[in-house]
């Protein structure tokens, strides 16, 4: 029986030395000297998002969408922000399902010959012209509210990826002091509803133990305010905890320093808008660019110079090193590589409604979004939780 064991235990180690030496070769194990900064996470998925919004291909949006599914499968924890991927994935299917909806009852500005089904149209007053309710239901109209639909869904699916891989406790600490008031306000935002889920879910399990309903009406009244009031303690915990910390209290800086901040900050953002318009629009390319680079830069000197009323400090701040370079240039390759797709090749891109053609998957603009899957391979790889040793039978 010793040798056995001792044989099962030797047997065993190189087992689980194999895992090991795997993760040092492809990522290491995710701890807290060598986590990967949230502003990563943030950057990739917003490049993915960004590559979503320059296509209507539905072959493309959903290789984003596995992209994006992908990593998040391989890299997310067991936090509870790190549980409401589920739920960005069901308002998105909400989302394509309300805008075919609408494009069936309200009619879509596509002009279309191939009609489906007419329902009983409405009729409206003349100051509702080019408004309808039913008529008509036409296959190139249909196809284009799927298409768009698709697209919003896939940026609201993006946007969940990076809800669910960033940490939003440490991303508030990487915000700049000029930003760190409006940063708590969206870190409490984005964290209720995951918190809110969960308490559902929690409650939910309890109700179904004990034998009582759990849906319907009757079920989410019921449920409804536990959940609220566990959403107001932690509300008040959190303020209590923010007074004791000192927050809100800034030094004092002279009229000329703040004035100067302000002037640098809304002249900043007024040149991104500048900017972002003259990128977008067709004539504007000239000085859409460094309109843009001068904004960020007077924007940037904003908030360094609105920083100086922060008295805060950062106690072990995340490290920007390699893997989260890495991590974002791959959603930035991305963005980029998809936004020359779409000059260089639209129609391959945007598959036309009028008339309906099938959608064809270009290549190089598909092999652009796998590089979004780089981050499941470099980013630090969750920690296992350890399995529980085998009980020892009675001899």
């Amino acid at each position: 029986m010793r040798a056995q064991g001792a044989a099962g235990r030797s047997g065993d180690s190189p087992a689980r030395a194999k895992p090991r030496a795997w993760g040092r070769l492809t990522a290491p194990v995710a701890s807290r000297a060598n986590a990967l900064h949230p502003g990563a996470w943030w950057i990739w998925a917003l490049g993915l998002g960004t590559a979503a919004s320059r296509t209507t291909n539905p072959l493309l949006l959903g290789l984003l969408v596995g992209v994006a599914g992908y990593v998040v499968a391989a890299r997310r924890t067991d936090a509870p922000w790190a549980r409401s991927y589920g739920a960005f994935i069901k308002l998105g299917l909400l989302v394509l399902a309300i805008r075919l909806v609408f494009a069936v009852v309200l009619g879509s500005p596509i002009p279309g010959s191939s009609v489906l089904f007419r329902l009983p149209e409405v009729p409206l007053p003349d100051w509702a012209q080019g408004v309808r309710l039913g008529g008509k239901v036409t296959a190139e109209g249909l196809l284009f509210a799927l298409y768009d639909g698709l697209k919003l869904a896939t940026l609201l699916i993006c946007i969940g990826a990076a809800n669910a891989l960033a940490n939003p406790a440490r991303l508030l600490k990487s915000l700049p002091g000029a930003l760190y008031e409006a940063g708590v306000a969206v870190v409490v935002a984005m964290t209720f509803a995951p918190q809110f889920l969960s308490d559902l879910h929690r409650l939910r399990r309890a109700r179904r133990l004990r034998g009582r309903p759990d849906k319907g009406i009757r079920g989410l009244a019921q449920v409804g305010l536990p959940v609220l009031e566990g959403a107001l303690e932690r509300s008040v915990a959190l303020a209590a905890a923010m007074d004791a910390r000192g927050y809100g209290r800034s030094a004092d800086v002279p009229v000329r320093v703040r004035r100067l901040t302000a002037l640098c900050t809304l002249g900043g953002l007024a040149g991104v808008c500048a900017g972002t318009y003259g990128l977008l629009a067709a004539q504007g390319a000239g000085f859409g660019l460094p309109v843009l680079i001068g904004g960020l830069v007077l924007a940037l000197v904003g908030l360094w110079l609105g920083g100086k009323r922060s008295l805060r400090t950062r106690y072990r701040p995340d490290r920007w090193d390699l893997r989260a370079w890495l991590v974002s240039a791959s959603g930035v390759a991305v963005a980029a590589l998809m936004i020359a797709a779409a000059s260089a090749d639209p129609a391959a891109l945007n598959p036309g409604v009028i008339p309906p053609t099938a959608p064809e998957l270009p290549l190089w603009p598909a092999a652009a979004v796998l590089i979004g899957l780089l981050p499941a391979f470099v980013a630090p790889a969750p920690a296992v939780p350890a399995a529980a040793p085998p009980r020892k039978e009675a001899p």
